[in-house]
C-alpha cells in the first residue's frame, strides 16, 4: 500500500490576475508532487483561493460587481492559469466553497467555547491591502512593514485570539523539529523576530465590512481572514469540527508539506501552528517559505508596470520552457531573476543547445546508420563505464536534492546527465565509427549508450517538464520506467528497438532582438533592459579589393567539445566540427564564456588562417566576434540555422 503524501500551495488571493512571480508556487508545487508520484506515494496536492476580505469588497464595488461575482471571475482565471501550467492538483478549494464556510464558523465557535477567543476593542494602524493591523512600533517609516503602503488609524470592535497561551509550546516545537520551518533561515527570522520577543493576541473578526464569513453567533462580526484562509488545509480534506471526519482527512492529514512564499511565513508557522493545538490537531511535518522571483532584480507591481504573466511568457516559449525557467533558476533560499532576454538565452542555451541537439543528433545518427534500430551488441570501452557511473552517480543526486525540496539542483543534475551524454559524442565521435565497417558494433553499442543515457534523463526529467519529457520517451520509443529502475544501466531493450524516423525538433533557437520587439509590440514598453546606444564609431582601417577579401575563408563551424586551457586565465579551447573535419581552436574569450556555454554554439571560423600556437596550444583557426566600447565580447552567428561546414561569401 503507498505512503499517503499531502501537499498544499498557499491558496491565492482574488484580487487579481495572478503574474509569473505567483504562478512560480503552483509550479513548484507540481514539480515536487509529481515527483513524489514517482517515488511511488500516494500524492494529495491541493491549492486554490481567498476569497472574502474588505480588499474584495472594495474592489468588486468599484467594478460594479457582488463581491461573489467579482471572486468567481477572478477565481476561474487563477483556475485557468494554474491548469495552463499543465499542474496536477487534486483539489482547487475556494473559501467561498459551502462545506468551508459552515466549517470555519463551527471551529471559530469551538475556539470560542473554550475560551481560546474572546471580544474586545482593536485600535491601531491598519493597512487596507495587506488586512493587518499594525502597532506604531511595527510600522516601517509610517507605513505598513509588509508592503509599504499607507496605513490608516482604525478602531473597531474584534474577537481575539489568545497567541500566547500557546507561544511556549510552539517554540518547543519549533526547537525539538528542525525539519518543521525551511530554510533554516525562515526558522530563525520566526524565533527571534516574533516568538521569543512575545505574541500579542490576534485579531480575528471583523466589523467595518462585511464580505466575510459570518460569525453565526453575532453577525456584526465576520471572520477575519487568517481564521478563514488558513483553514482550507483541513477543510478541504473534509474536517469537521464536530469530529465526524472525512476519509480523506483520516488518510492525509497532518499534511507533508506547506509550499508557501516567504511573506506569510509568519502566518503559515506561528498562526497557523497554534491555531492546531487549540483544535488538538497534528501539526504539519514541514512549511516551505520558498523566495520570491523578482522581474529584473525589482519586486513585481502593477503600479511598477513591471509585471510579467505566465500566459504571455507561454504565447511565446510554451508550457515547458516558462516551467523550466522558474523551477531551474530559483534558488533554494534567495531570491530569483526573470527577464524576457533571460528566458530566451536559457532556451538556446540549455534546452536547444544542450538537449534538442542531443537529442535530435542521436536520433538522426540512429536513423543514418542503422536505419533507426536501437540495439547493444556489447562492443565496451573504458568511456562506456565513465559515462554509466556518471549517468547514475546524477540519478542519485536527484533523488538526495528533491528529498530537500532542492528543485533547482535536482533539474541541474539532469542537465549534467545531458552534458554528459553529448561529451560522450565528442569521446567516442560516431561520425568517425560509421567510416570504418568493422566498427560498426562499436559504433551500435555507442549509440545504445547515448539512448539509454537520454531516456533516463528525460524519465527523470518527467516532473518538470512532462511534455518534453514525454515527447522524448515517445521519439525513442523508451519503456515507462519507475524510479527505482533508474538506478540501474541497461532498461533501454538492448535486442533492437526502432526509433522515429522523423525526429521532432524539442526547441527551436529563438533571436532575442525579435523577441523583444514583440514583447514591446504587446505590452507597449521597451522591454527589461536599458535601451541601446544609437552605436559606437571605430577607427577605420585602409580599403581592400574583392581580391583581399576572397582570400579569407569563412565556414560555419559547431563547437562539439570546449575546455579551459590549463593555466591561463583568458583562453578556452573547443573543437570545432566543419563538415567531415574538426579542428582545435583557441579563444582568449573565458571572461565572456564558460566551457559549457560554447557547447553546441555554431560560430564564425576563419578556416585558413595559419595554425598557430597559444600557452602551448595548438590552434588551427579563430572564432569571429564582435566588440563592443566597453570590451564585451559577442559570438558571431550565422542568422539561420545553416550546416556546420557551410561556407560564408
Amino acid at each position: 500500500m503507498s505512503k499517503p503524501y499531502y501537499i498544499t500551495t498557499a491558496i491565492a488571493y482574488t484580487s487579481g490576475k495572478p503574474h509569473i512571480g505567483n504562478t512560480y508556487e503552483i509550479v513548484l508545487a507540481d514539480s515536487i508532487a509529481r515527483y513524489r508520484r514517482m517515488q511511488g506515494y500516494d500524492v494529495r496536492f491541493q491549492t486554490g483561493t481567498d476569497e472574502h476580505g474588505q480588499k474584495i469588497e472594495i474592489k468588486a464595488a468599484e467594478a460594479g460587481v457582488t463581491p461573489k461575482e467579482f471572486v468567481d471571475g477572478v477565481a476561474g482565471e487563477i483556475k485557468r492559469i494554474w491548469d495552463l501550467m499543465n499542474t496536477s492538483y487534486d483539489r482547487f478549494v475556494r473559501t467561498t466553497d459551502e462545506y468551508h464556510e459552515k466549517q470555519v464558523q463551527k471551529i471559530f465557535k469551538k475556539l470560542y467555547d473554550k475560551g481560546d477567543i474572546y471580544k474586545g476593542y482593536y485600535e491601531g494602524m491598519y493597512c487596507t491591502p495587506c488586512e493587518s493591523f499594525w502597532t506604531e512600533s511595527q510600522l516601517v517609516d509610517g507605513k505598513c512593514p509588509d508592503c509599504g503602503r499607507e496605513v490608516k488609524p482604525a478602531k473597531e470592535e474584534a474577537y481575539f485570539f489568545k497567541m500566547s497561551k500557546y507561544a511556549d509550546r510552539l517554540i518547543e516545537h519549533i526547537n525539538t523539529h528542525p525539519e518543521f520551518i525551511q530554510p533554516v533561515s525562515r526558522r530563525n527570522e520566526m524565533m527571534n523576530n516574533f516568538l521569543i520577543p512575545g505574541l500579542q493576541d490576534l485579531c480575528v473578526s471583523r466589523t467595518s465590512f462585511k464580505w466575510g464569513i459570518p460569525v453565526d453567533f453575532d453577525d456584526r462580526h465576520v471572520v477575519y481572514v487568517w481564521l478563514d484562509a488558513l483553514t482550507n488545509y483541513i477543510t478541504g480534506l473534509g474536517y469537521d469540527a464536530d469530529g465526524d471526519y472525512g476519509d480523506l482527512y483520516q488518510k492525509y492529514w497532518p499534511a507533508d508539506l506547506h509550499l508557501i512564499g516567504k511573506d506569510i511565513i509568519r502566518f503559515h508557522t506561528i498562526y497557523w501552528p497554534i491555531f492546531l493545538m487549540a483544535l488538538d490537531i497534528p501539526l504539519p511535518k514541514q512549511i516551505f517559505g520558498h523566495p520570491w522571483l523578482l522581474q529584473n532584480n525589482d519586486k513585481m507591481s502593477k503600479s511598477k508596470g513591471n509585471v510579467i504573466y505566465a500566459d504571455d511568457l507561454v504565447d511565446f516559449f510554451g508550457v515547458d520552457v516558462v516551467r523550466f525557467f522558474v523551477l531551474h533558476e530559483m534558488p533554494f533560499e534567495n531570491d530569483g531573476n526573470i527577464t524576457w532576454e533571460l528566458v530566451v538565452e536559457r532556451l538556446n542555451s540549455e534546452l536547444a543547445n544542450t538537449l534538442g541537439n542531443l537529442v535530435n543528433r542521436t536520433l538522426a545518427m540512429s536513423n543514418k546508420y542503422f536505419r533507426g534500430v536501437v540495439s547493444n551488441p556489447g562492443v565496451m570501452e573504458a568511456v562506456d563505464e565513465s559515462l554509466k557511473s556518471e549517468v547514475l552517480v546524477a540519478v542519485k543526486k536527484v533523488d538526495d536534492k528533491m528529498n530537500e525540496l532542492r528543485v533547482a539542483d535536482a533539474m541541474t543534475e539532469i542537465f549534467n546527465i545531458f552534458k554528459r551524454c553529448n561529451k560522450y559524442i565528442d569521446e567516442t565521435m560516431p561520425w568517425a565509427l560509421a567510416k570504418e565497417e568493422d566498427k560498426k558494433g562499436r559504433l551500435a553499442t555507442v549509440l545504445y549508450n547515448l539512448t539509454e543515457g537520454i531516456t533516463i534523463g528525460a524519465t527523470l526529467l518527467s516532473p518538470f517538464m512532462p511534455e518534453t519529457s514525454q515527447k522524448i520517451l515517445s521519439q525513442f520509443d523508451a519503456p515507462a520506467l519507475s524510479l527505482s529502475q533508474l538506478s540501474e544501466w541497461g532498461n533501454f531493450p538492448s535486442s533492437g528497438a526502432s526509433v522515429t524516423a522523423t525526429p521532432e525538433i524539442l526547441f527551436a533557437r529563438l533571436d532575442v532582438d525579435e523577441v523583444m520587439e514583440k514583447v514591446t509590440a504587446m505590452t507597449g514598453e521597451a522591454g527589461t533592459e536599458a535601451p541601446a546606444e544609437s552605436g559606437m564609431d571605430v577607427p577605420a582601417k585602409p580599403q581592400i579589393t574583392i581580391d583581399d577579401f576572397d582570400r579569407i575563408q569563412l565556414r560555419v563551424g559547431e563547437i562539439i567539445k570546449c575546455e579551459e586551457v590549463k593555466g591561463s586565465k583568458k583562453l578556452l579551447c573547443s573543437q570545432v566540427k566543419m563538415g567531415s573535419e574538426v579542428r582545435q581552436i583557441v579563444s582568449g574569450i573565458k571572461a565572456h564564456y564558460s566551457a559549457e556555454e560554447m557547447v553546441g554554439k555554431k560560430v564564425v571560423v576563419v578556416a585558413n588562417l595559419k595554425p598557430a600556437k597559444l600557452a602551448g596550444v595548438l590552434s588551427e583557426g579563430m572564432l569571429l566576434c564582435a566588440e563592443d566600447d566597453k570590451g564585451e565580447l559577442a559570438l558571431l552567428t550565422a542568422e539561420k540555422d545553416m550546416p556546420d561546414g557551410a561556407e560564408i561569401s
